[in-house]
């Protein structure tokens, strides 16, 4: 094999990787920004879930964190709960504190501080997005394809669908 064709042949592996690795980019940034939606769409359909069949009364926080707080209540049966999941939108919570708290009455370990609804995870949701783009961008500049490639390309197929 001639030099100039083994050359060529490593510009080309070289070519593969730079574009598998752009792939990669591109599909991690969107799997985490689906995946961030998928959490806001579970928390409305936790909300909705409480809401058709809501049963509310008063529960003491046993233990509080950012991402997990566990809580205690007894339902109007006489029934006593501590969610294994714990508490649905635990933020600014202490623990001993008496709060209110929503259940299904037909599912109590579903229970969320009351007052508190999915909008609560909207804004964390959106900086994920935000951030795993804001990383993704550069790397991808890094590897090879600025933004004024990709703004071209979309230029030129919204010109095309246009046309037709």
């Amino acid at each position: 094999m001639s030099e100039t064709s083994q050359s060529h042949s490593a510009e080309q592996r070289r070519a593969v990787r730079l574009r598998r690795a752009r792939i990669g980019v591109v599909i991690a940034a969107a799997t985490i920004s689906f995946l961030a939606v998928l959490l806001v769409l579970a928390a409305w359909r936790d909300d909705h879930l409480i809401n058709s069949d809501k049963g509310v009364t008063s529960a003491e926080v046993l233990s509080a964190g950012t991402l997990r707080s566990a809580v205690i209540f007894v339902t109007p049966d006489g029934e006593t709960h501590n969610p294994k999941t714990g508490v649905l939108y635990p933020t600014k919570l202490t623990v001993g504190e008496r709060i209110n708290v929503e259940y299904r009455r037909s599912d109590p370990d579903l229970v969320r501080v009351a007052g508190r609804d999915a909008r609560v995870a909207i804004i964390p949701a959106l900086s994920v997005i935000v951030v795993s783009w804001a990383v993704a961008i550069p790397a991808l500049w890094l590897l090879g394809s600025p933004p004024t490639r990709w703004l071209g390309a979309l230029r030129a197929r919204l010109r095309t669908r246009l046309r037709r």
